[in-house]
């Protein structure tokens, strides 16, 4: 006969019956098998208590009435062998308070009357089968749950110790990293000191593009490395010239004209030589090409590489800016007509014109304020009208710009750099 498809389909562990009456047990050993169970079936509760210390069950079924002891001693005696087990009482005298007590402390499951019915039987094992997994898994489940909290102290505890490390080493990376910023100074102060021992004109020239430099890196057109590149370059980008012969130095700045060949040379190979000794102090590629590129021309004609337009990082344009300004030994004045006529040509306009703007050397009218090209805005006014490289009027003054116009503007400075200074109405 096919067995119950309402029986588990794999049960977990066998099921123990004990009746003292042969018949009355072998009648329910083939029922219940008959479901689909393992039944180990026993006539002597002693006996049966002997195989419980040995082994396993699911479900514990007794007989009340038995000659060498009463059913709910013998399960008593089960609940403390087998916990988990589900213990079943059958009797046939019932001793309602005894049984219910039994039930309450948790000695027995169910108690089943007799006679039986099938259907009775069978839902009551049923469920005591399904109360032996819940415990197990609930017991594994604990167990697992156990295990894992104590993985988990053990993670915490250890990541504890990892922070505490992490802390103390961040702690540590600290101090040796305000050592290497002390350490970054000094070296720095040295390079200065060294260019004022070997030139005081030269060391003068320095601060003043450390003073522009620190001017412009004030804005929001850097990242922060170029930034510190910058600011950097500008106290660097000379260094190539303690190399170089005092009496030639002092020819480049009064009579350049009567310079040879092999000494312009060795002028114009400064910014080379300058790249190789700042490494020593600061070792990132960004700072030596824009030390080496500081003295190349937007328009191609420079050195060491001749490079052009935005080919020259946007770092030594702006460096170029500055060292035209404090080279040129001309006044003030002369100074800024000097810069503004290299814009467009060996400077980049753009660049020219954060240097107005942050430097503030030309006095505007109150109401006017210099602005860069990626600074225009829809709704500004001109203060003064764009015209192109070749003197066409692009935007009259007093014109309010739009958004169409500004990209008129930029697209037209993409193809033909626009050099002029840019001009609002605040």
């Amino acid at each position: 006969m096919p067995a119950n498809p309402s029986a588990p389909a794999v049960p977990t562990a066998p099921m123990l019956v004990v009746d003292d009456e042969q018949l009355v047990l072998a009648s329910l050993r083939a029922t219940l098998e008959r479901e689909g169970y393992e039944v180990v079936a026993c006539g002597c509760p002693l006996k049966a208590l002997e195989i419980v210390r040995q082994r396993a069950f699911a479900v514990i079924l007794s007989d009340q009435r038995m000659p060498e002891m009463m059913g709910l001693d013998f399960l008593v005696a089960c609940h403390k062998l087998q916990p988990h087990s589900s213990r079943i009482l059958m009797t046939a005298v019932l001793s309602l308070p005894t049984i219910v007590e039994a039930i309450n402390k948790g000695e027995i499951f169910r108690f089943i009357a007799k006679p039986w019915l099938r259907e009775e039987l069978t839902t009551t094992i049923k469920n005591a089968y399904q109360r032996f997994d819940l415990l197990v898994a609930n017991e594994r489940l604990q167990k697992e749950t156990s295990n894992l909290n104590s993985r988990l102290q053990e993670a915490n505890a250890t990541l504890e110790t990892r922070v505490q490390e992490l802390a103390a080493t961040n702690k540590q990376l600290d101090v040796v990293n305000r050592e290497l910023a002390t350490s970054f100074d000094h070296s720095l102060d040295h390079c200065t000191r060294i260019l004022s021992t070997f030139d005081p004109l030269l060391a003068g020239q320095t601060k003043s593009l450390m003073a522009i430099c620190a001017q412009m890196v004030a804005t929001d057109h850097f990242s922060g490395d170029e930034k510190h590149v910058l600011t950097t370059s500008a106290r660097l980008c000379d260094l190539g010239l303690i190399g170089v012969n005092r009496e030639t130095l002092r020819a480049f700045r009064t009579t350049p004209s009567k310079l040879s060949e092999r000494e312009l040379e060795v002028l114009n190979n400064h910014p080379v030589y300058s790249q190789t000794l700042a490494a020593y102090v600061d070792s990132r590629a960004s700072l030596g090409e824009t030390i080496r590129a500081h003295h190349e021309r937007f328009d191609g004609q420079g050195y060491p590489d001749g490079l052009t337009g935005k080919s020259i990082p946007w770092t030594a344009r702006c460096l170029a800016v500055a060292v035209t300004y404090v080279e040129c030994g001309l006044p003030k004045d002369r100074a800024i007509e000097h810069v503004l006529t290299l814009s467009g040509s060996a400077l980049d306009p753009e660049a020219v014109r954060l240097f107005l703007k942050v430097t503030q050397l030309l006095h505007l009218p109150r109401q006017v304020r210099e602005i860069m090209l990626d600074d225009l805005r829809s709704g500004m006014v001109l203060a003064n009208g764009i015209f192109s490289p070749h003197g066409m009027l692009l935007i009259g003054e007093g014109q309010a710009l739009s958004t169409q116009m500004i990209a008129k503007i930029q697209n037209h400075n993409f193809v033909s750099p626009i050099s002029q200074r840019l001009l609002v109405y605040s």
